[in-house]
């Protein structure tokens, strides 16, 4: 681990807002959690200065999880500020996950590193039906923390809240490293660390979408799939459209992509990070949850006033240290399905062996049995008349006369 943080350009002191008479002041401003910033404290809130206060979550309250919404016992807010180094976090809300257990952790990482599960009280009392949780409020390696209070009627905007505000729900960690509750971690989180952030020199670090580059394609493929009400999506992307939000192309490299895909996060906690996870909270709050279609636009405003980017690696790297697993309701189907088919019909049974008939071994006479002797002589012939001509012939041509010399 680097013994000094990462410098933070620009942005040295990052401030968050806090209020308790919020009145919503603008139509589609965000929520009572979020602060319902306006459109003016928006703009202003990517003029990066020295020294900011940003909207972040949290308004209600001096201390985030205290009476703030999303909120959380005292003490597991005590543990949570007790850590300092590293944190792996994740999170299911609305039993929508099956707890995944990490794998390959070294008993060095075991020791030093925080890992936090979320959960709400829907999921905690689903778990405990057939998960006993120890007295350290832990199911294997993870931390187990119940949050009340929670601001959101959507689940996956819940979500949204551990998975952008990390560092204001643990104050003192210096990384951070989230996964999706479907996800099982299978590396060690310092080979992560190492591998993403401190070999690349880099503070923030996410994998990119394996197949769409092109926020209008990824709008278009939510809209498919129904992730969201088609409206929202429209009304998100023509507001960007406004804002000069254009297709992806070769003209915006090095920048590899526009779309994440945004169940893993990798960072340092630094001003510059933490103000680029605050501005892309205060996106999804004030328009859909899709994260995926507010990142690039985030991004790319603090990008053109300051020297910094988000990493994004590949998504094969990505599935190299996460494992995906169906949702819970999703893979319950699938058990269902199969348990509710027939069996399958019993096999037939094998044919009879066959037998073949013994066949009659030949007997041979007796005189083929017998030893052979020795050949008898074959009789002499006549000579034949034919060939004692020739020689008689041959016998009269070779006694005639001389020649005659002239």
């Amino acid at each position: 681990m680097p013994a000094a943080p990462t410098a933070s350009p620009i942005l040295q002191s990052l401030n968050y807002l806090s209020e308790d008479n919020l009145v919503l002041k603008e139509s589609n401003s965000g929520s009572l959690f979020g602060g319902y910033p306006s459109l003016e404290q928006r703009d202003m809130s990517f003029d990066i200065k020295d020294s900011m206060t940003v909207h972040c979550g949290f308004v209600r309250g001096k201390i985030p999880g205290l009476n703030t919404g999303f909120d959380v016992d005292e003490a597991d807010l005590s543990e949570m500020r007790q850590c300092q180094g590293t944190v792996v976090a994740s999170a299911i809300f609305g039993y929508y996950d099956i707890m995944q257990q990490p794998e390959n952790i070294s008993e060095f990482s075991k020791d030093t590193v925080c890992f936090f599960m979320f959960l709400d009280e829907e999921t905690e009392a689903a778990i405990k039906n057939t998960t006993a949780v120890d007295n350290m409020k832990k199911i294997g390696l993870w931390r187990v923390v119940v949050v009340h209070n929670l601001p959101y009627s959507d689940a996956r905007r819940n979500g949204k809240i551990p998975k952008l505000l990390l560092h204001r729900l643990f104050p003192n960690a210096r990384y951070s490293l989230w996964i999706d509750g479907k996800l099982k971690l299978v590396k060690d989180p310092y080979q992560l660390l190492e591998r993403f952030l401190w070999r690349k020199n880099v503070s923030f670090a996410i994998s990119r979408h394996y197949r769409r580059f092109d926020v209008f394609e990824e709008a278009e493929a939510n809209k498919a799939g129904g992730k969201y009400d088609n409206a929202s999506i429209d009304n998100q992307i023509e507001f960007y459209k406004r804002e000069g939000l254009t297709h992806y192309s070769s003209a915006k490299l090095p920048i590899t992509s526009d779309v994440p895909e945004g169940c893993v996060i990798i960072r340092e906690h630094i001003p510059i990070t933490n103000l680029f996870t605050c501005l892309w909270f205060n996106e999804v709050d004030r328009f859909t949850s899709r994260d995926q279609i507010s990142f690039s636009t985030v991004r790319d405003k603090i990008r053109s006033r300051v020297n910094w980017t988000a990493d994004m690696f590949l998504d094969c790297e990505r599935r190299d240290f996460v494992v995906q697993a169906y949702h819970r309701e999703l893979m319950e189907q699938r058990l269902a399905a199969l348990r509710s088919q027939p069996p399958p019909p019993p096999l037939p049974p094998p044919p009879p062996p066959v037998v073949h008939a013994q066949q009659p071994r030949k007997m041979l006479p007796d005189s083929a049995s017998k030893e052979p002797g020795r050949a008898s002589k074959k009789p002499a012939g006549r000579r034949s008349r034919k060939s004692g001509s020739k020689r008689s012939h041959r016998t009269k041509a070779s006694s005639g006369k001389d020649p005659i010399r002239l």
